[in-house]
């Protein structure tokens, strides 16, 4: 830092004069000292992630926003990516970046903030819970119908408890309803259902429990994916049908519960009979009553008579005529059998007979003379065809090599030019000599001249 004095005003005190990196640095650390560790919440916005591993990114709500920065480390224990448009809470300490001037927040840890918050925290708490058994379906239990005594555990001023009550009234108006008030939004909420839980199985004036809320936000109906809840209502002896919102919401209370309906009214039509339904099915049980009485009495006289006739049946005379029946029965299917078995051995005899014929050497012989003969028709006609096949390539390999013979390019117009003195074939001008003697050959003889001028094309 240097000090200027000012010659004209030796009196007032030296003016502080930083450079730009002092004044910067000096802000950072004011901003640092005097913030401490905080917490903001805003949308993530113009996130960039270099091959740094770094986080870049800035924090923005509607009327203002702030650069952030996350280090590889503490990215590295994030439970979720981040992305443009997700709203987070950050923890973050203030400062300043001192190139730029620009103040920022470094950020040490991420979590998602409104709905992302609530639906992580419910499927940590879901998972927890699953893994203890309270949602398998064997520790599901029956709902009985109709039951003699329902709860319902609600609102008294909301809309869940005039569905239930005018379902109630419309199908089974007979059926006693004992209604358990809470809260069933706001922190106290959750206390409130748990204790109302544990008041009706404690009094077990119930043999079923309505635990029921109309709709709303995830916000809302967080009250019902409270772990308190679950724990109550799996600790409950009386079954419990759950009716918390509207057909698409889906809590923790509606998995741990006996019988998930998707809203209130639906809930009270799950645990109470159609009136209607059952007085018709009374006239029908009633009919089929007395049906069943006419044909029990139909039967049991039918049973009297065939005791009547078995007693009769059972007189001694009858015993003797049923023996002697016996009797006969029994020489008539010996008889038989002795002659089936006869029959069955002269068959096998026959069978063997015809099978020793069979295997006589002059019948043997016989055969292997017909195959010999057949043997040897099959070879005579292999050979010929080979022959022929043999001939066709022969002929079609001399027609190739006479192609290309020089005498069939002789029989074309050609004429073959070579030196008188040694024989070797022209092929350029420059392969002879002005008066040499030269041999041209033709297809039908050979002509011999002498070379009496060269002419170059």
């Amino acid at each position: 830092m240097v000090y200027l004095l000012d010659c004209l005003e030796m009196n007032s005190p030296p003016r502080a004069i930083y450079t730009v990196t002092e004044l910067n640095g000096s802000v950072r650390l004011l901003l640092s000292s005097h913030f401490g560790i905080i917490w903001v919440e805003g949308e993530i916005s113009n996130l960039a992630l270099p091959s740094s591993g770094h986080y870049y990114f800035t924090l923005k709500d509607q009327d203002a926003q702030v650069r952030c920065a996350l280090f590889r480390g503490p990215a590295r224990g994030l439970l979720f990516k981040p992305a443009n448009g997700m709203r987070v809470l950050a923890r973050a300490q203030v400062s300043l970046y001192e190139p730029r001037g620009e103040y920022q927040l470094i950020v040490d840890y991420l979590e998602e903030a409104g709905d992302g918050a609530l639906r992580r925290a419910f499927e940590v708490l879901k998972a927890k819970l699953a893994g203890e058994g309270l949602f398998d379906a064997d520790r599901k239990r029956p709902i009985p119908v109709p039951p003699k005594c329902l709860g319902v555990i609600t609102s008294p001023t909301g809309a869940a408890v005039r569905d239930i009550l005018t379902v109630l009234k419309r199908r089974f108006p007979a059926l006693p309803v004992l209604i358990f008030p809470v809260k069933v939004q706001g922190n106290e909420a959750k206390r409130d259902i748990a204790r109302a839980i544990a008041l009706a199985d404690r009094l077990q004036l119930c043999d079923v429990l309505i635990l029921a809320r109309g709709g709303g936000s995830l916000e809302d109906l967080w009250a019902f994916n409270e772990e308190i809840v679950a724990r109550a209502m799996a600790a409950c002896s009386i079954p419990i049908v759950s009716g918390v919102g509207h057909e698409t919401d889906f809590t923790m209370a509606d998995l741990v519960a006996d019988l998930r309906a998707p809203t209130p009214t639906a809930a009270a039509e799950a645990v109470s009979p159609d009136g209607g339904a059952w007085l018709a099915r009374c006239i029908r049980l009633e009919g089929r009553l007395q049906q069943q009485i006419r044909l029990k009495l139909k039967q049991q006289t039918h049973t009297l008579d065939y005791l009547r006739k078995r007693l009769q049946q059972a007189h001694p005379e009858k015993q003797m005529q049923r023996n002697a029946q016996r009797l006969d029965e029994l020489e008539l299917r010996l008889i038989r059998s002795v002659c089936a078995g006869v029959s069955r051995r002269m068959d096998k005899l026959q069978t063997l007979m015809a099978k020793l014929d069979s295997q006589h050497p002059a019948q043997r012989i016989q055969l292997l003379e017909t195959q010999r003969g057949a043997l040897s028709r099959r070879l005579k006609s292999a050979m010929a065809r080979l022959l022929e096949l043999r001939r066709q390539t022969l002929k079609a390999s001399g027609e190739k090599l006479h192609a290309v013979s020089p005498l069939a390019t002789l029989e074309r117009g050609y004429a073959i030019a070579s030196r008188g003195r040694d024989g070797k074939i022209l092929r350029t001008i420059g392969d002879t000599q002005t008066g040499e003697s030269v041999e041209i050959r033709l297809t039908d003889g050979l002509l011999i001249g002498e070379v009496l001028e060269k002419r170059k094309n």
